[in-house]
């Protein structure tokens, strides 16, 4: 048995082998598990956010068919040099160097190829980046190794996030060094804001089910979104290398109803409805429109003064005379 048979016979076993693996492993792949990572599970983590369904639809209908078609053209030469231009096949090697046509050919389809996938890549970037009007803010901080949480808009100050001892897991049946003492807590429905920094090292603020991955870095803000599309328990990590409990400093996210929400906020200590824009650092734009009719009734009164002011010379005609009756005898003083 000569060196390419064998080497068919290898690789046709390897194809056999991948392929009972695929069917016999795709009654898994229909059990993903929503809002943290499935054992043995093949591809992206389901999707509970617009963001990441429009993600994981570039991944499967563009990406994947791009990536799939260059490996097998890819594949396909390489065999075909192997078995057409091999010693045994190919005693005399061609004299010739360059082909003008073939150098056109893997210059040009690779640009435009490229091309193809920014027109994609692009449209999501801009969803990324073109925030809807938020109806929440939470603001992020890496920290090692743990996360802060602060609510502005509702006025619920800083709390720290740790993750939970593997003990205590198993004891609530969540998952270990996934599951935290202090989640995230936010309204099913609600588009949330989450502005996120560090106060250290470079982190990494990245939660797969929603579509998010954020630096956070010292000294700046950076800024994403999500709209969580149903209630549940959803887990993301760190996912930059920040030091040597990188491993341990999860994110859970609990997606709950707005009663559940508003209560959770009470119990806070902070408001659904801020007063005034100072209570609300950094609220929507309708959080800080309720504060307009109490400004708008601060300044009526000044309003009204000046007018009286304005109309009192017409209707006392002797006031300017003994006003200016001081002014007339202050030079004689001096």
């Amino acid at each position: 048995m000569g060196l390419g048979t064998r080497a068919l016979s290898t690789a046709g076993g390897m194809i056999a082998s991948a392929s009972l693996a695929v069917f016999s492993a795709s009654p898994v792949w229909a059990q993903d598990l929503m809002g943290q990572p499935t054992d043995r599970g093949l591809g992206l983590q389901p999707a509970a956010s617009p963001l990441k369904h429009e993600a994981i639809w570039f991944h499967d209908v563009i990406l994947m068919p791009v990536i799939v078609g260059i490996c097998l053209l890819v594949l396909g030469l390489l065999a075909w040099i192997v078995f057409r231009y091999n010693a045994k096949a190919n005693p005399t090697p061609a004299k010739w160097s360059h082909n003008t046509a073939v150098e056109i050919i893997w210059t040009v389809l690779p640009v435009m190829i490229l091309v193809g996938i920014s027109l994609f890549s692009f449209r999501l970037l801009f969803a990324y980046h073109d925030m809807p009007t938020p109806d929440m803010t939470v603001k992020a901080t890496g920290n090692q190794w743990n996360w802060g949480y602060e609510y502005p808009d509702q006025g619920v100050p800083e709390y720290i996030s740790n993750m939970l001892p593997e003990a205590e897991a198993r004891a609530q049946n969540v998952p270990y060094r996934l599951a935290v003492d202090e989640p995230i807590v936010v309204p099913v429905g609600k588009t949330v804001r989450v502005l996120v920094t560090a106060s250290d090292v470079i982190h990494s603020f990245a939660l797969p089910a929603f579509g998010l991955k954020t630096d956070a870095v010292p000294g700046r803000v950076n800024e994403t979104w999500f709209r969580a599309e149903r209630t549940g328990i959803f887990y993301g990590q760190c996912s930059e290398l920040c030091g040597v409990d990188h491993a341990f400093m999860p994110i859970q996210i609990n997606v709950v109803t707005e009663a559940e929400f508003a209560a959770w906020v009470v119990s806070r200590g902070g408001s659904m409805t801020p007063a005034t824009a100072e209570e609300a650092p950094g609220g929507t734009a309708a959080q800080v429109a309720a504060s307009a009719p109490a400004a708008t009734d601060a300044a009526t009164p000044v309003a009204d003064t000046g007018a009286a002011a304005a109309t009192a010379p017409a209707s006392s005609p002797t006031a300017p005379a003994a006003s200016t009756a001081p002014a007339a005898g202050a030079p004689a003083a001096q």
